[in-house]
Formats: C-alpha cells, sequence, structure tokens
C-alpha cells in the first residue's frame, strides 16, 4: 500500500493537483512574505516591459514551488515550459528547449539541483546574456557556433538547496524559501479544495484533516480526497468529524499527522539505542528506506514538530517523542 502521506507527488495527484491549482496571487494561501515580494518584482518588471528576474523556489516537497511557478506565469501574463533536471540529459535537449521560447515566456526546471554540471555550464550565458554557445564537431573541425536566444525567466525550483553549485544559485536575482503552512493556512487550503470539488465539509472535519496534514497542502488534499471515499461508501457523502476521525484512524494517521513509518523511526531510535544519537545510515537499513528518503522526505516534518534532532553524531528523540510514543524517556546521567 502507498504512503498516504508522503510529500512527493503520486500518480492520483496529477489531474487533482492542476484543478485544485490557484491562477492568481490572490488566491495562492500562505507564504505571505514571499508572495508580496513576487507582487512588487512583477509589477516592476511590467513597468519596464522586461522579464521577471530568475526566481529559485527551494524547501521541502508538496509545499507548492510549482504551483508557485505556474502562478508568476500566469500574473506576468506568459507561456510556461515545464521540464525537469534529470530530463535535460544533453546540451541539444536545453537548446531545443530555450529555442522554442518567446520573449517574456517562464522555463521551470522542478529538480534543478539534478542538472549535469555539463548542461549547467552551456546555462550560464544563457541566463546571463541571452545567448547559447554550442559547440558542433570534434577534434581539430569543432568549432562553436553562437545561438541568440529570447529574453526568458528561469525559476528552479528545489527540495535541496546545497546541491545547487555556487555558479548557478549566483545567477538567480530572487531567491525563496517555501516554509511549512500554518494551522490556519492549512484550514484555508482544505476548505478552499472543498469547494473547488463540491464538497460539503463541517469545519470540526476540515480542522481534523488539517491537524494531520503535516502542514504540506499536498498531504492535506490527498487526505480530503482520501476521506471523501470513506465518507461516500460508508455514509452519505458529506463529510463529518465523526467519520472523518474514523477514516483518517482506517489509514493508520494518528493526530499529529505521523504513520506507521514515522512512528517506526521513532520507536526504533528509542527502543534499540536508547533514544540515540543513530547514524542516519543505521535509520536507513532498519527502515529499508534510502538515506536521501530519511533526510528529504521523513526528518524535516519529525524535526519541525520537535520529535528529531539533528547532531553531529547522529539523529536523536526528544521527550515530545517519548511522550508522544507512550514511552518513558532516557534518564540523563
Amino acid at each position: 500500500m502507498e504512503r498516504v502521506i508522503v510529500p512527493d507527488e503520486l500518480e492520483e495527484d496529477t489531474g487533482v493537483e492542476q484543478t485544485l491549482r490557484p491562477a492568481w496571487l490572490a488566491d495562492y494561501i500562505g507564504q505571505s512574505k514571499i508572495k508580496e515580494n513576487i507582487r512588487i518584482f512583477i509589477s516592476a518588471a511590467k513597468m519596464r516591459q522586461e522579464p521577471l528576474e530568475h526566481v529559485l523556489l527551494y524547501g521541502p516537497p508538496g509545499l507548492g514551488k510549482t504551483t508557485l511557478a505556474h502562478v508568476i506565469a500566469h500574473e506576468m501574463g506568459t507561456h510556461i515550459r515545464v521540464t525537469s533536471g534529470p530530463a535535460i540529459e544533453r546540451a541539444g535537449d536545453l537548446a531545443s528547449i530555450l529555442t522554442n521560447l518567446s520573449d517574456g515566456d517562464i522555463l521551470f526546471i522542478d529538480e534543478v539541483h539534478r542538472l549535469n554540471r555539463l548542461i549547467e555550464e552551456v546555462l550560464y550565458p544563457a541566463m546571463e546574456d541571452y545567448h547559447l554557445d554550442i559547440i558542433i564537431g570534434k577534434g581539430p573541425s569543432a568549432r562553436t557556433v553562437t545561438i541568440d536566444l529570447p529574453h526568458f525567466t528561469l525559476i528552479g525550483a528545489t527540495t535541496r538547496a546545497s546541491l545547487i553549485s555556487s555558479p548557478l544559485r549566483d545567477r538567480f536575482g530572487s531567491v525563496f524559501h517555501l516554509d511549512f503552512y500554518s494551522h490556519e493556512e492549512m484550514n484555508d487550503i482544505i476548505q478552499r479544495s472543498a469547494r473547488i470539488l463540491s464538497l460539503a465539509i463541517e469545519d470540526a472535519a476540515t480542522q481534523e484533516i488539517a491537524q494531520r496534514s503535516r502542514k504540506t497542502p499536498r498531504i492535506a488534499n490527498r487526505l480530503l480526497r482520501r476521506v471523501r471515499d470513506y465518507c461516500q461508501v460508508k455514509g452519505d457523502g458529506s463529510i463529518g468529524h465523526s467519520m472523518t476521525k474514523e477514516s483518517l484512524a482506517h489509514l493508520d494517521i494518528d493526530h499529529l499527522g505521523l504513520d506507521s513509518v514515522d512512528r517506526k523511526i521513532l520507536q526504533f531510535i528509542i527502543e534499540k539505542y536508547q533514544g540515540g544519537p543513530v547514524g542516519l545510515g543505521t535509520i536507513a537499513a532498519a527502515t529499508s528506506e534510502e538515506e536521501a528518503t530519511i533526510e528529504d522526505v521523513y526528518e524535516p516534518f519529525l524535526i519541525q514538530i520537535g520529535f528529531l534532532h539533528r547532531t553531529p553524531r547522529g539523529r536523536m528523540a526528544t521527550p515530545a517523542a517519548y511522550d508522544h510514543l507512550g514511552g518513558e524517556e532516557r534518564k540523563l546521567l
């Protein structure tokens, strides 16, 4: 069974996310400081009749980086071309994408930290001077061809900003960090999604879903759909509080949004290593997950809610984690 509260996009999310995606900054809930800055930058660019400066968006998955890129394109009144770092394998691939853009268009590269370093070298002059230097041929007969490009805006998105090379990061005019959402913002997001999906939902049910959504809109929308399905089969289709709690319990998601995998990580640290510290590789081996998955998917939320500490010697469970799992906190010597 696929993990319900994973923040990465699942196949089931693809069509629905496009339906629920806001088109304007006014409809985009949360990230208020980022929105205000983007609104100012867009207004200034329009006044000068210039393309927007290149933008880098980073933060945990599921917080709306792709959505924000589409909103920026809509606000600018331009087209957006979407690709990802791993999809651009050769310089020719990049040249094909860039030469098919028009002035003011936006190129959105998801997982920009996974761009090949050779591709990055080709991208630098494209971002700075709007031209490409392509080498044709090999050996003594090789020659460099310069291709002029339209004045475009590159929006890069990443969950791991530390893996982006300094030369590439320095070429982005605006860098924004998307953070987890507040409980009130999650309520607003769920209510908006329910209206779009024409769902009748009680305020208490909205609160219940928001509390278990790990402060992540993508997870909130997925849980809303799962609860909707449960209420449709077990009830009359309306989403009430008691049936919402029943549905989420059936999915094995507790009142803080932790599922069996999260609890397994914490229990392993507490029961096998007396609360830690434990190395990342050891945790990955015990949970049959990759180290990168532990670090990028599971840990951010556990750290955010104060259940886990990262230390130079490894990961440690906090007293709050002991309390949540009903265990006895390790006595400090």
